[in-house]
């Protein structure tokens, strides 16, 4: 592999690219991120990193703003991120100045999905160790969640993960995700997802929320505290209803059994005869 490893531009006998795929490595040491497209809401949901104890944490956001319809996230190396970020801000300033009217959400993925696939194939470069979930709406007010990944892939999705553990909280979007879910029910449904792999409490998760027609909201740790309090109520309410589900079967299969049969008497023993 090392013959491979080293050039980005050269492809591996079996068709690899192993810097991208280490690249991709990157992104699975990441903060955990979910996203979820509803009728009329996208909602993103962070795994928080705990902040140093004298670090001001409005200067670290992994979750951010492109425009006032558009805002992104991302796991993986924040510098790279940075400069990604700041390009895709550039390139909705000039689209709206040029044509007069906001980007669509697929047209700035794809500008981002571009620059991305620029560096697999740029000698005297790396590429971005990072994935991001863009997430807005076009001008007929509907709502789009995309992906891209280092290796330059651009796709939208319904309900996504991208980060640390990405295959268990995808497995269980998998599972859930319904159509045209309602506002509260996307935000419930990104928590749950995101609370398979990350410690409950409000002050891990952050949570942004784009509806039409409004910029970019992340809500109060009061509100998601008080999201987190549903979800706990609803798993103890399922827990309670399953240990008496059991109890009922149990009951049912004792009830069912034949009685066992009464044990016999001992036999008696004949009396000694006196001696004669």
């Amino acid at each position: 592999m090392s013959r491979y490893d080293r050039a980005l531009t050269i492809f591996s006998p079996d068709g690899h690219l192993f810097q991208v795929e280490y690249a991709m490595e990157a992104v699975k040491k990441g903060s955990t991120a979910v996203g979820v497209r509803g009728q009329n809401a996208v909602v993103l949901a962070l795994e928080k990193q705990e902040a140093k104890k004298l670090q001001d944490t409005r200067t670290v956001r992994k979750i951010c703003v492109l425009d006032s319809h558009l805002c992104l996230v991302f796991a993986g190396l924040s510098a790279d991120a940075r400069v990604l970020i700041n390009k895709a801000r550039m390139e909705c300033q000039s689209f709206r100045l040029t044509m007069d009217e906001p980007c669509s959400v697929e047209y700035i993925s794809r500008y981002i999905a571009g620059i991305q696939q620029k560096y697999t194939q740029s000698g005297g470069a790396r590429p971005f160790g990072i994935s991001t979930m863009v997430a807005g709406f076009d001008l007929d007010n509907q709502p789009h969640l995309y992906m891209t990944d280092p290796g330059g892939t651009n796709s939208e999705w319904k309900a996504n993960a991208i980060g640390r553990n990405y295959t268990t909280v995808r497995e269980f979007l998998e599972k859930h995700y319904v159509a045209n879910l309602p506002t509260d029910d996307a935000v419930l449904l990104a928590l749950k997802a995101l609370l398979e792999v990350v410690d409950s409490g409000p002050k891990n998760l952050e949570i942004a929320l784009m509806e039409p027609g409004r910029p970019m909201r992340l809500l109060s740790d009061e509100e998601v505290g008080r999201y987190v309090e549903r979800i706990e109520a609803e798993k103890a309410a399922a827990a309670a209803a399953q240990a008496e589900k059991q109890r009922a079967l149990q009951a049912q299969a004792d009830a069912a059994a034949p009685a066992a049969p009464a044990p016999a008497p001992a036999p008696t023993q004949p009396a000694s005869e006196p001696p004669k």
